[in-house]
């Protein structure tokens, strides 16, 4: 579930993006697809619902070691010698309430190995439309996204940093998309504690 940097790679991230969520612990990775992931029973904050259980996974078992929690966002590395740091989200509302639709995530990811340090993925939990108008909005903020399968990215990969900027000032992010089947969607992220959890990521894989 990785996100790819150049252009004309990055649009197999839809099944890169998959890749990188098997290495999610099985709590997070098993979130319910209706209506969000997010426990019955689970704390109010919404990340830590969705995030797994046991925070004590290790190198080698085939999960990724969970870094730490911050407010709203998760941070995470995985194992094996082509290390992978990333941080995560799960929306805290998604508009329509009845859409029935997979878990969504927005990461923000670092890969020392290709030299890719704060890419940028959101995972819609449904097959979008391709060519059709999608975009993040940062307060003022505009952000063109493209979809690939079940993912959108930015753009214009020369506004990632920019964007990433935007993000750390804290405040919500919304993504607005269509799916394949048209239906319009809203997805609102908290963005609560990325300053920390991307710091943890990076530090990581520095």
């Amino acid at each position: 579930m990785i996100i790819l940097r150049s252009p004309a790679l990055r649009f197999l991230g839809g099944a890169a993006l998959l890749l990188l969520l098997f290495w999610i612990p099985g709590p997070l990775a098993a979130a319910p697809a209706k209506p969000k992931p997010q426990a019955a029973t689970a704390p109010a904050n919404k990340a830590a619902a969705a995030a797994p259980a046991a925070t004590s996974a290790k190198p080698g078992t085939g999960q990724a070691l969970k870094l730490g929690q911050f407010d709203d966002w998760i941070a995470y590395a995985t194992p094996g010698a082509k290390k992978i740091c990333y941080a995560l989200s799960v929306p805290k509302e998604r508009l329509p309430k009845n859409l029935n639709r997979d878990p969504g995530y927005l990461f923000v990811s670092y890969r020392p190995d290709e030299k890719v340090r704060g890419e940028i993925a959101v995972v819609m939990g449904f097959a979008v439309k391709e060519n059709s108008p999608a975009e993040a909005l940062l307060g003022s903020n505009k952000f063109e996204l493209a979809g690939k399968d079940t993912s959108l990215f930015v753009h214009n990969a020369a506004e990632e940093g920019t964007m990433l900027a935007a993000m750390k000032r804290g405040g919500s992010l919304v993504v607005k998309a269509s799916s394949k089947r048209g239906n319009e969607t809203t997805d609102r992220f908290s963005l609560a504690g990325i300053v920390q959890a991307l710091d943890r990521a990076e530090k990581e894989c520095k």
